[in-house]
Protein backbone atom coordinates (compact mmCIF):
# COMPACT_ATOMS: atom_id res chain seq x y z
CA UNK A 1 0.00 0.00 0.00
CA UNK A 2 1.19 3.30 -0.71
CA UNK A 3 1.55 6.60 1.67
CA UNK A 4 1.23 9.59 0.20
CA UNK A 5 4.84 10.18 -1.17
CA UNK A 6 4.57 6.74 -3.11
CA UNK A 7 6.33 5.13 -0.52
CA UNK A 8 5.12 1.57 0.84
CA UNK A 9 3.42 0.70 4.07
CA UNK A 10 3.03 -3.79 4.19
CA UNK A 11 -0.50 -4.49 2.95
CA UNK A 12 -0.71 -6.66 5.86
CA UNK A 13 0.63 -5.48 9.56
CA UNK A 14 0.67 -6.40 13.15
CA UNK A 15 -1.25 -5.38 16.06
CA UNK A 16 0.43 -5.84 19.16
CA UNK A 17 -1.90 -4.47 21.77
CA UNK A 18 -2.46 -9.13 22.93
CA UNK A 19 -3.23 -8.20 26.44
CA UNK A 20 0.10 -10.60 26.63
CA UNK A 21 1.83 -10.10 30.14
CA UNK A 22 4.68 -7.62 30.56
CA UNK A 23 8.37 -8.83 31.68
CA UNK A 24 7.49 -11.41 33.71
CA UNK A 25 7.89 -14.35 31.51
CA UNK A 26 8.93 -13.00 28.17
CA UNK A 27 5.49 -13.61 25.96
CA UNK A 28 5.22 -10.85 24.17
CA UNK A 29 8.92 -10.64 23.05
CA UNK A 30 8.46 -14.46 21.85
CA UNK A 31 4.90 -12.88 19.99
CA UNK A 32 7.10 -10.08 18.36
CA UNK A 33 9.79 -12.46 17.94
CA UNK A 34 7.17 -15.35 15.85
CA UNK A 35 5.57 -11.77 14.32
CA UNK A 36 8.79 -10.99 12.74
CA UNK A 37 9.99 -14.36 11.84
CA UNK A 38 6.56 -15.06 9.68
CA UNK A 39 7.40 -12.04 7.81
CA UNK A 40 5.86 -9.01 9.14
CA UNK A 41 7.26 -6.14 8.91
CA UNK A 42 4.49 -3.60 10.06
CA UNK A 43 4.24 -3.14 13.52
CA UNK A 44 1.72 -1.21 15.05
CA UNK A 45 1.81 -0.13 18.97
CA UNK A 46 0.90 3.03 20.81
CA UNK A 47 2.00 4.14 24.23
CA UNK A 48 -1.13 3.37 25.77
CA UNK A 49 -0.37 -0.16 25.34
CA UNK A 50 2.43 -0.47 27.86
CA UNK A 51 4.42 -2.70 25.65
CA UNK A 52 6.68 -0.45 23.39
CA UNK A 53 9.70 -0.97 25.86
CA UNK A 54 9.03 -4.79 24.89
CA UNK A 55 8.85 -3.87 21.25
CA UNK A 56 11.63 -1.74 21.25
CA UNK A 57 14.07 -4.27 23.43
CA UNK A 58 13.11 -7.51 21.19
CA UNK A 59 13.46 -4.79 17.79
CA UNK A 60 16.97 -3.95 19.03
CA UNK A 61 18.04 -7.91 19.71
CA UNK A 62 16.97 -8.36 16.05
CA UNK A 63 18.93 -5.70 14.59
CA UNK A 64 21.80 -6.29 16.62
CA UNK A 65 21.76 -9.91 15.37
CA UNK A 66 22.00 -8.61 11.70
CA UNK A 67 19.06 -10.41 10.96
CA UNK A 68 16.85 -7.06 10.41
CA UNK A 69 17.88 -3.44 9.45
CA UNK A 70 15.95 -0.71 11.10
CA UNK A 71 14.72 0.63 7.40
CA UNK A 72 12.72 -3.14 6.81
CA UNK A 73 10.74 -2.90 9.59
CA UNK A 74 7.83 0.26 9.54
CA UNK A 75 6.74 1.23 13.49
CA UNK A 76 3.44 2.80 14.35
CA UNK A 77 2.86 4.52 17.72
CA UNK A 78 0.39 7.02 18.84
CA UNK A 79 -0.32 10.03 20.89
CA UNK A 80 -2.35 8.84 23.70
CA UNK A 81 -5.91 10.77 25.17
CA UNK A 82 -3.71 12.37 27.95
CA UNK A 83 -1.02 13.58 25.24
CA UNK A 84 -3.51 15.56 22.78
CA UNK A 85 -3.37 18.93 24.00
CA UNK A 86 -0.75 21.03 21.83
CA UNK A 87 1.84 21.26 25.05
CA UNK A 88 2.17 17.69 25.95
CA UNK A 89 2.86 16.67 22.10
CA UNK A 90 6.78 16.80 22.58
CA UNK A 91 6.76 14.74 25.95
CA UNK A 92 4.78 11.72 24.47
CA UNK A 93 6.64 11.23 21.41
CA UNK A 94 9.70 11.53 23.38
CA UNK A 95 8.83 9.06 25.76
CA UNK A 96 7.85 6.78 22.53
CA UNK A 97 11.16 7.31 21.32
CA UNK A 98 13.03 6.08 24.46
CA UNK A 99 10.83 2.88 24.49
CA UNK A 100 11.53 2.06 21.04
CA UNK A 101 14.87 2.95 21.22
CA UNK A 102 14.76 4.82 17.45
CA UNK A 103 15.64 7.94 16.34
CA UNK A 104 12.58 8.12 14.32
CA UNK A 105 8.92 6.70 14.38
CA UNK A 106 7.69 5.92 10.79
CA UNK A 107 3.94 6.71 11.25
CA UNK A 108 2.30 8.57 14.49
CA UNK A 109 -1.02 8.94 15.20
CA UNK A 110 -3.71 11.11 17.17
CA UNK A 111 -4.77 8.23 18.97
CA UNK A 112 -8.63 9.48 19.82
CA UNK A 113 -9.92 13.18 18.65
CA UNK A 114 -9.91 14.07 22.25
CA UNK A 115 -8.24 14.74 25.40
CA UNK A 116 -8.40 13.83 29.28
CA UNK A 117 -6.71 15.26 32.10
CA UNK A 118 -2.77 14.57 31.97
CA UNK A 119 -1.39 12.64 34.69
CA UNK A 120 2.27 11.35 35.02
CA UNK A 121 1.96 7.93 35.27
CA UNK A 122 -0.53 7.53 32.25
CA UNK A 123 -3.42 6.61 34.49
CA UNK A 124 -6.83 8.45 33.66
CA UNK A 125 -7.61 10.90 36.49
CA UNK A 126 -10.93 10.58 37.52
CA UNK A 127 -13.97 12.56 39.58
CA UNK A 128 -15.97 11.97 42.31
CA UNK A 129 -18.34 9.85 40.05
CA UNK A 130 -15.53 7.82 38.40
CA UNK A 131 -15.58 9.68 34.99
CA UNK A 132 -12.70 10.50 33.52
CA UNK A 133 -11.62 14.13 33.75
CA UNK A 134 -11.93 15.37 30.18
CA UNK A 135 -10.41 18.64 28.46
CA UNK A 136 -12.28 19.84 25.30
CA UNK A 137 -13.35 20.83 23.28
CA UNK A 138 -10.21 19.49 20.80
CA UNK A 139 -8.20 22.07 18.93
CA UNK A 140 -7.69 19.53 16.03
CA UNK A 141 -5.72 22.73 14.46
CA UNK A 142 -3.04 23.13 17.00
CA UNK A 143 -2.44 19.29 17.39
CA UNK A 144 -2.20 18.68 13.99
CA UNK A 145 0.79 21.82 14.08
CA UNK A 146 2.10 19.94 16.58
CA UNK A 147 2.48 17.12 14.95
CA UNK A 148 3.61 18.72 11.84
CA UNK A 149 6.85 20.04 14.10
CA UNK A 150 7.47 16.23 14.48
CA UNK A 151 8.07 15.84 11.11
CA UNK A 152 10.16 19.11 11.16
CA UNK A 153 12.05 17.44 13.93
CA UNK A 154 13.07 14.53 12.35
CA UNK A 155 10.93 12.47 14.86
CA UNK A 156 8.67 10.82 12.42
CA UNK A 157 8.79 10.39 8.74
CA UNK A 158 4.47 10.30 8.83
CA UNK A 159 1.74 11.47 10.83
CA UNK A 160 -1.98 10.76 10.80
CA UNK A 161 -5.13 9.80 12.62
CA UNK A 162 -7.13 7.68 14.54
CA UNK A 163 -10.77 7.20 15.19
CA UNK A 164 -11.68 10.56 13.60
CA UNK A 165 -14.82 10.74 11.65
CA UNK A 166 -15.13 12.50 8.45
CA UNK A 167 -15.74 16.05 9.92
CA UNK A 168 -12.97 16.23 12.01
CA UNK A 169 -10.77 15.07 9.20
CA UNK A 170 -12.03 17.93 7.34
CA UNK A 171 -10.73 20.15 9.95
CA UNK A 172 -7.49 18.57 9.96
CA UNK A 173 -7.22 18.62 6.49
CA UNK A 174 -8.39 22.52 5.78
CA UNK A 175 -5.58 23.95 8.05
CA UNK A 176 -2.85 21.14 7.55
CA UNK A 177 0.58 21.83 5.45
CA UNK A 178 0.99 18.14 5.91
CA UNK A 179 -1.60 16.12 5.06
CA UNK A 180 -2.78 12.99 7.21
CA UNK A 181 -0.92 9.97 5.43
CA UNK A 182 -3.08 7.60 7.35
CA UNK A 183 -6.72 7.07 9.19
CA UNK A 184 -6.53 3.82 11.43
CA UNK A 185 -10.14 3.13 12.44
CA UNK A 186 -11.85 -0.26 13.51
CA UNK A 187 -12.84 -2.05 10.39
CA UNK A 188 -14.31 -6.13 9.63
CA UNK A 189 -17.11 -6.86 7.02
CA UNK A 190 -19.73 -6.03 10.52
CA UNK A 191 -18.17 -2.66 10.06
CA UNK A 192 -17.02 -2.07 6.82
CA UNK A 193 -17.35 2.34 7.16
CA UNK A 194 -17.67 2.73 3.60
CA UNK A 195 -18.34 6.30 3.21
CA UNK A 196 -15.27 6.75 5.32
CA UNK A 197 -12.96 4.45 3.44
CA UNK A 198 -14.22 6.53 0.35
CA UNK A 199 -13.08 9.66 1.91
CA UNK A 200 -10.26 9.23 2.99
CA UNK A 201 -8.98 8.08 -0.48
CA UNK A 202 -10.15 10.35 -2.79
CA UNK A 203 -8.05 12.16 -0.05
CA UNK A 204 -5.22 10.22 0.02
CA UNK A 205 -5.12 8.74 2.98
CA UNK A 206 -4.08 5.07 3.87
CA UNK A 207 -7.43 3.38 5.66
CA UNK A 208 -5.69 0.63 8.20
CA UNK A 209 -8.09 -0.96 10.18
CA UNK A 210 -7.84 -2.56 13.63
CA UNK A 211 -9.87 -5.32 15.17
CA UNK A 212 -10.49 -6.81 11.72
CA UNK A 213 -11.57 -9.99 13.02
CA UNK A 214 -13.71 -8.39 15.16
CA UNK A 215 -11.51 -8.44 18.07
CA UNK A 216 -12.36 -11.93 19.56
CA UNK A 217 -9.92 -11.47 22.20
CA UNK A 218 -11.46 -8.19 23.13
CA UNK A 219 -12.56 -9.05 26.71
CA UNK A 220 -9.81 -11.55 27.96
CA UNK A 221 -7.47 -8.31 27.14
CA UNK A 222 -9.52 -5.16 28.48
CA UNK A 223 -9.75 -7.33 31.72
CA UNK A 224 -5.86 -6.67 32.02
CA UNK A 225 -6.03 -2.85 32.10
CA UNK A 226 -9.84 -2.34 33.95
CA UNK A 227 -9.70 -4.33 37.14
CA UNK A 228 -13.67 -4.16 37.62
CA UNK A 229 -14.17 -4.34 33.61
CA UNK A 230 -17.67 -6.21 32.52
CA UNK A 231 -17.40 -8.31 29.31
CA UNK A 232 -19.32 -7.02 26.19
CA UNK A 233 -21.03 -8.86 23.45
CA UNK A 234 -18.82 -9.34 20.64
CA UNK A 235 -19.11 -9.51 17.03
CA UNK A 236 -18.55 -13.67 15.90
CA UNK A 237 -17.46 -13.20 12.30
CA UNK A 238 -15.11 -16.71 12.28
CA UNK A 239 -18.48 -18.87 12.99
CA UNK A 240 -20.13 -16.77 10.22
CA UNK A 241 -21.33 -19.59 7.89
CA UNK A 242 -21.77 -17.35 4.87
CA UNK A 243 -18.52 -16.52 5.31
CA UNK A 244 -17.16 -19.88 5.97
CA UNK A 245 -19.33 -21.11 2.48
CA UNK A 246 -16.74 -18.51 0.96
CA UNK A 247 -14.05 -19.79 2.70
CA UNK A 248 -14.63 -23.16 1.30
CA UNK A 249 -14.64 -22.15 -1.47
CA UNK A 250 -11.29 -21.22 -1.64
CA UNK A 251 -9.63 -23.41 0.55
CA UNK A 252 -9.00 -21.09 3.47
CA UNK A 253 -9.77 -20.10 6.56
CA UNK A 254 -12.74 -17.16 7.82
CA UNK A 255 -9.82 -15.50 8.73
CA UNK A 256 -8.12 -15.04 5.21
CA UNK A 257 -10.77 -14.23 3.65
CA UNK A 258 -11.93 -11.62 6.00
CA UNK A 259 -8.28 -10.09 5.53
CA UNK A 260 -8.63 -10.35 1.79
CA UNK A 261 -11.56 -8.60 1.57
CA UNK A 262 -9.99 -5.39 3.27
CA UNK A 263 -7.13 -5.69 1.13
CA UNK A 264 -8.88 -5.80 -1.58
CA UNK A 265 -11.06 -2.27 -0.40
CA UNK A 266 -7.97 -0.68 -0.13
CA UNK A 267 -7.30 -1.31 3.66
CA UNK A 268 -4.56 -2.32 5.43
CA UNK A 269 -5.35 -4.79 8.06
CA UNK A 270 -3.65 -4.96 11.22
CA UNK A 271 -4.73 -8.39 13.28
CA UNK A 272 -3.23 -9.92 16.38
CA UNK A 273 -2.37 -13.37 17.27
CA UNK A 274 -0.09 -15.13 19.97
CA UNK A 275 -0.76 -18.10 17.88
CA UNK A 276 2.28 -18.70 15.72
CA UNK A 277 -0.04 -20.97 13.16
CA UNK A 278 -2.46 -18.39 13.16
CA UNK A 279 0.22 -15.56 12.52
CA UNK A 280 1.02 -17.51 9.82
CA UNK A 281 -2.09 -17.81 8.61
CA UNK A 282 -3.18 -14.32 8.74
CA UNK A 283 -0.38 -12.90 6.76
CA UNK A 284 -1.14 -15.08 4.07
CA UNK A 285 -3.31 -13.42 1.83
CA UNK A 286 -2.31 -12.93 -1.29
CA UNK A 287 -1.85 -16.10 -3.50
CA UNK A 288 -5.65 -16.02 -4.26
CA UNK A 289 -8.56 -13.58 -5.13
CA UNK A 290 -11.80 -13.07 -4.41
CA UNK A 291 -14.29 -12.41 -7.00
CA UNK A 292 -16.94 -9.87 -7.70
CA UNK A 293 -19.81 -12.23 -5.90
CA UNK A 294 -17.97 -13.09 -3.02
CA UNK A 295 -17.57 -9.18 -2.52
CA UNK A 296 -20.76 -8.43 -3.14
CA UNK A 297 -21.18 -10.93 -0.37
CA UNK A 298 -19.34 -9.85 2.39
CA UNK A 299 -20.55 -6.20 1.45
CA UNK A 300 -24.03 -7.61 2.68
CA UNK A 301 -23.00 -8.29 5.97
CA UNK A 302 -22.74 -4.77 6.67
CA UNK A 303 -24.70 -3.98 10.27
CA UNK A 304 -22.82 -1.14 11.22
CA UNK A 305 -21.92 0.80 14.79
CA UNK A 306 -23.36 -2.03 16.42
CA UNK A 307 -21.05 -3.94 15.86
CA UNK A 308 -18.56 -1.87 16.73
CA UNK A 309 -16.20 -3.26 19.62
CA UNK A 310 -14.36 -0.36 20.64
CA UNK A 311 -15.78 2.46 21.91
CA UNK A 312 -13.69 3.57 24.59
CA UNK A 313 -16.67 3.60 26.87
CA UNK A 314 -15.93 0.58 28.93
CA UNK A 315 -12.59 1.76 30.55
CA UNK A 316 -12.84 5.35 30.16
CA UNK A 317 -15.97 6.17 31.81
CA UNK A 318 -17.79 9.26 31.03
CA UNK A 319 -15.62 9.80 27.39
CA UNK A 320 -19.09 9.83 25.39
CA UNK A 321 -20.02 13.12 26.83
CA UNK A 322 -17.01 14.88 25.66
CA UNK A 323 -17.53 16.93 22.28
CA UNK A 324 -15.22 15.22 20.41
CA UNK A 325 -16.35 11.71 20.75
CA UNK A 326 -16.74 10.18 17.78
CA UNK A 327 -19.21 7.38 17.89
Amino acid sequence: MLLLNGSKLPSVGFGSNTGAPTEKDGELEKIIDSAIETGYRHIDTALVYRNEKIIGNTLQKWFKSGKLKREEIFITTKLPIFGVHPTRVDYCIKQSLSNLQVECIDLYLVHFPLGCKFHESTVFERNENGDVVMEGPTDHSAIWKKMEEQVDLGRVRYIGLSNYTIPQISIVIKSARIKPACLQVEIHPYLQQPDLVEFCHKNEITVVGFSPLGAPDYNSRMRTYVSDYKDQQLPDMLGNEVIQCIAKKHSKSVAQIILRFLVQNGVVPIPKSRNPQRMRENFNVFDFVLDEDDLNILRTLEVGEEARTSTFRNFMKGIEKHPDYPF
